[in-house]
């Protein structure tokens, strides 16, 4: 083993013969030896082996293994060093090699280790974007756990700073084509990362990059199967895909297919539906991903039964009145209750889709079932105008900082619902029925008179990538407005829904694992 001395004597040698220092191989293959020795000899042989690694194409093997032993060294002084340096053997062939290596680094627990394997990766990204993403995806659908979750983190994370001259047409297709790959076996949460990757692909920006990505969470959500409401993995993955498809749909990309799946198999066993997700209101959750997906609706190919099937579940959370006794008093003992937040979502999906069959109430539905309806309706309405009424009269004068108290922050939604159900209520009670009028759903921001032409231009030229997906809205704790009691009285819901964890199960919709894979090193 080459002492400290001897390491700066060869380090001479090469260092002076400048471009023939090919010809020294003796004094490369001694700093090589210098791994085998102390912490001063190792320190040393970390910096001199990448030095003049260009120089010994013969021995580039050998000088990888010699690095990649001090960046497993117990010093981590030593281990930093060796990381710092190992892109000068990104070279040629060396390149998909070092990125595996370094991905496989990325498991240290180390902040500055770790920092410095990211840096590392960065470096060489630039050097040769396809490379580098070729040792990433390897690991990916190769490598240890921890190495694959921080491996998905990096490219979520890291490729949104990468410059556009890296980021070119061809490594962007790169990317989609693994994460196909990987997608046929993913947990939840991967997939969530692997969406918000894909969406910040400029490539992907367009009508036909969103369409693809429409597709690729179809695919996901298993659309093809038949769904299992008592089965809470099946539950939580469509509502995941969903959510993740949701913000790349627009006028020009539609949502008929997801919509055509809610109304088929969601709606009718809406009351058996199970969560994994303790507190979710998951009839809820569904009906407003429901009505946020009505708006882009395409042509449907079975419209007319499907907006049947969205009437009947209308139906159930609109009541009849109560039968009054001979005296007018109540029969009953209690009044039915309306769930404000339920109908909103219904009826708003009603009346987007509605559009497309102005005529399903006045020619599909018979005169008795349409004079129920409209029974349903005026009943609804009157307890719209006591809840409105009492609203408004709890916010009057209040601005600023009242306005932003937990209790006024729950009036304030439950004020936005009631109105926007008056006004769908309204239209339906038109001669003939009619579908003009706009809303915004109570949980979403108020849009601006220009947002749609925004939106529509974002289509087809927008370099920035569409919203997030809904890894989801961030959701407070659950909040109920409660009325006060009265002939009316019931709960207005405030909910927004959240992110949740994985698919659960195994990798990607809960079907096992991925198969064993070996410990330790695998450069």
């Amino acid at each position: 083993m080459p002492t400290v001395e001897e390491l700066y004597r060869n380090y001479g040698i090469l260092a002076d013969a400048t471009e023939t220092a090919g010809q020294h191989k003796d004094a490369y293959q001694a700093i090589l030896d210098g791994v085998k020795g102390g912490a001063k000899e190792k320190r040393l042989a970390a910096q001199f082996i990448p030095k003049f690694f260009k120089h010994f194409p013969e021995l580039a093997d050998s000088a990888i293994n010699a690095q990649l032993d001090l960046c497993e060294d117990e010093d981590v002084s030593i281990r930093r060093q060796a990381i710092k340096e190992l892109p000068q053997f990104a070279t040629g062939d060396n390149l998909p090699r070092v990125a595996d290596i370094l991905t496989q680094l990325l498991q240290s627990d180390d902040s500055a280790e770790f920092n410095l394997v990211n840096n590392a990766l960065l470096s060489i990204f630039k050097m040769d974007a396809k490379g580098t993403l070729g040792g990433l995806f390897s690991q990916i659908l190769q490598g240890e756990d921890i190495v694959r979750e921080r491996a998905i983190k990096f490219l979520s994370t890291k490729l949104k700073t990468l410059p556009e001259e890296v980021m070119t047409k061809e490594v962007e297709e790169f990317i989609l084509t693994e994460s196909k790959k990987v997608l046929e076996d993913v947990t939840g949460e991967e997939f969530v990362l692997f969406m918000k990757i894909l969406s910040g692909l400029k490539s992907l920006q367009t009508v036909s990059g969103r369409q693809q990505l429409v597709e690729l969470v179809a695919e996901q959500a298993d659309l093809e199967q038949m769904f299992n409401p008592s089965d809470p993995d099946c539950v939580d993955r469509l509502l995941q895909c969903t959510r993740q498809a949701v913000p790349l749909f627009s006028k020009n990309v539609h949502s008929t297919k997801f919509v055509t799946y809610f109304c088929e198999h969601v709606l009718p066993n809406l009351s058996s539906l199970t969560t994994p997700v303790e507190g979710l209101d998951i009839q809820l959750e569904v009906l407003k991903l429901l009505a946020e997906m009505s708006s882009f609706c395409g042509d449907m190919e079975k419209l007319e039964s499907n907006l049947k099937k969205l009437f009947d579940k209308l139906l159930e959370y609109m009541p009849l009145p109560p039968e009054e006794a001979e005296n007018g008093e109540n029969a009953g003992n209690e009044e039915p209750k309306l769930q404000f937040s339920y109908v909103e979502c219904l009826l708003y999906s009603f009346h987007q889709l509605g559009r497309k069959l102005p005529d399903f109430l006045t020619a599909k539905l018979n005169a008795e079932k349409l004079k129920d309806f409209k029974i349903r309706l005026q009943y609804f309405a009157r307890g719209l105008q006591v809840y409105i009424r009492q609203l408004r009269l709890a916010l009057q004068g209040k601005t600023g900082d009242a306005l932003k108290t937990e209790e006024n922050k729950i009036k304030v939604v439950a004020l936005k619902i009631t109105n926007n159900i008056n006004v769908l209520i309204k239209d339906l009670f038109h001669i003939p029925p009619s579908y003009k009028s706009t809303v915004t759903l109570s949980w979403k921001p108020v849009q601006k008179a220009d947002a749609s032409q925004k939106r529509a231009s974002e289509d087809t030229t927008s370099s920035s990538p569409p919203k997030k997906a809904s890894a989801g809205p961030k959701r407070d704790a659950r909040q109920i407005y409660n009325p006060p009691s009265g002939k009316y009285s019931s709960n207005l819901g405030s909910f927004s829904y959240e992110q949740r964890g994985g698919f659960r199960g195994g990798r990607g919709r809960g079907w096992g694992g991925r198969g064993n894979r070996s410990r330790g090193r695998i450069y």
